[in-house]
């Protein structure tokens, strides 16, 4: 199986997948073992002399000028976890969860956190064993960090709390016994530092930028699929309309196209049927070009903020100081968040227009809803009143989260980001966005056989139809069509439809 060195600098996206969706093993490289060693030495130093440092000697939040003595370090520890754990909603999928817990781990190997190194052992244990803590979604302000949720993912480490193991849900003392994993008891500093950063928001929004990545890849290919069933005209693909304004998305885009159109029989030049396109397929290239390059933004930011200490206090081994800042601030994650939602909307919201364009014989040239017999037949009509409902909750979703903020700790913590709600926010559209990106698609195949014209595909559009043909037959009257959507989508969601026409014109590079 695989394994997952960490070291705290080096962790990527597909290393997140791995650990999250395949149960890749993970283990401490030396240079982390000693990072985390010398880091508790400063912390046990600072306890000897009573230093006042906020968390160690210190109570939290507002209580942070309420001094705490030597034997009460290990209570005040505990009590954190136990009084944080308040989270509500139903529970994260186990892959967010093993998420948070491979980015704690990551972020403690860097050595300024101050743990012991059995603590953060125990956490790869867990993850090595498949123990997941049942964590609820909601009650993170995203700062200071993902408190709720990550002192939930804590209480099986204590004994306590619930967890899954082999697919079953039990007290977390129990699975950590049948996994043969010791629970521990936390010593000053620990408790805050498992659960004072953005590990929560980073694992959900992480994995939602693994996705998204792959579904702009899946748009251009529902839009090129859409563009031989309109019999497209190829000039506004051409190479020299996009060098002249040089956004590296829309270039990009009109790249990947020609590429899944190359050979197509279908596409038109200016002026053979008509002059020009509608926007929904003549400005493909500038609208999925800005997705994709906010979408890169938002990657760049998820891969630093995942090698990033975001504790407080930070431990400064050099110095020997504990440095209390606000790393734990979740605001570059709740911004990047919010672009990846807004960003991932766009896609749904065009190819709502492109399925519109197939399905209306007002702006179309197909029958009524793609379908013969209309009338007593209603074909495809209301697959576009559910994409376009999809759309507009997506609107509504795509309200930013980060632009709220709400007093917390008597005011102590005055300003928040919300970071974790805009990250759920996101995976919520993309679900939505996958939904409608298989919607046209199927319509698009349809469109296709009533142009007879599946033997003139492209290149890459032809690979594309065979997949959703294989699952989804056409339609001659009419029959319930929620099955065949999810046919559809399950191809995107398992890669088939991506690899069929990765196979047939090379990997598609964003």
């Amino acid at each position: 199986m695989e394994k997952i060195l960490i070291t705290g600098n080096t962790l990527t996206l597909e290393d997140l997948v791995a650990v999250c969706r395949k149960d890749a093993q993970v283990a401490l490289s030396e240079e982390a073992k000693q990072n985390i060693l010398a880091s508790r030495q400063v912390v046990d130093k600072l306890v000897d002399e009573d230093a006042v440092v906020y968390g160690i000697t210190t109570g939290f939040g507002k209580f942070s000028d309420v001094t705490i003595t030597h034997d009460e370090c290990k209570l005040l520890q505990k009590n954190l976890i136990v009084t944080h754990a308040v989270g509500a909603g139903d529970p994260f999928a186990r892959e967010v969860v093993r998420g948070m817990m491979l980015l704690r781990v990551n972020n403690l190997a860097k050595g300024f956190s101050g743990t012991r190194l059995v603590v953060v052992q125990t956490l790869i244990d867990m993850l090595n064993h498949g123990v997941v803590p049942v964590v609820p979604q909601k009650g993170s302000l995203g700062a200071s960090g993902d408190l709720a949720p990550l002192s939930h993912m804590v209480l099986p480490m204590l004994g306590l709390g619930v967890a899954e193991y082999k697919g079953e849900v039990m007290p977390g003392a129990e699975a950590m016994k049948k996994a043969g994993i010791e629970p521990v008891e936390l010593v000053a500093k620990e408790g805050l530092a498992l659960i004072n950063g953005t590990q929560a928001m980073t694992s959900v929004g992480a994995l939602a930028v693994y996705d998204a990545l792959n579904l702009l890849k899946v748009a251009d290919i529902a839009a090129a699929l859409s563009f031989e069933a309109n019999r497209g005209v190829k000039d506004a693909l051409d190479p020299r309309v996009h060098a002249v304004r040089p956004h590296d998305g829309q270039m990009k885009t009109a790249a990947i196209l020609r590429d899944l159109l190359s050979d197509s029989g279908n596409i038109t030049s200016q002026g053979e049927i008509r002059v020009q396109d509608g926007y929904s397929l003549r400005c493909v290239p500038q609208v999925h070009g800005a997705s994709k390059d906010a979408i890169a933004y938002v990657k760049s930011k998820v891969e630093t903020e995942m090698n990033a200490v975001t504790d407080n206090p930070i431990i400064f081994k050099e110095t020997m100081q504990g440095i209390s800042g606000g790393n734990f601030h979740g605001q570059p994650m709740a911004l990047a968040f919010d672009f990846l939602g807004i960003a991932l909307s766009e896609l749904a919201n065009i190819s709502e227009r492109r399925l519109e364009r197939l399905v209306n014989p007002n702006i179309g040239s197909f029958p009524a809803f793609l379908v013969k017999k209309g009338g007593l037949n209603s074909g495809f009509m209301i697959v576009q009143y559910s994409a376009a409902a999809l759309v507009s909750e997506n609107k509504v979703l795509a309200h930013p989260a980060s632009v709220d903020s709400i007093p917390s700790s008597a005011g102590q913590e005055d300003h928040v980001s919300m970071g974790t709600i805009a990250a759920r926010k996101a995976g919520e559209i993309l679900g939505n966005v996958r939904r409608v990106l298989s919607m046209e698609i199927m319509c698009a195949c349809q469109a296709v056989d009533l142009l007879e014209g599946k033997d003139r595909l492209g290149k890459g559009t032809k690979p594309a139809y065979d997949v959703i043909r294989s699952v989804c037959a056409y339609l001659d009257d009419d029959r319930p069509l929620y099955d065949d959507i999810n046919n559809c989508e399950n191809t995107i969601k398992d890669g088939r439809l991506l690899k069929a026409v990765e196979e047939a014109v090379g990997e598609i590079e964003l």
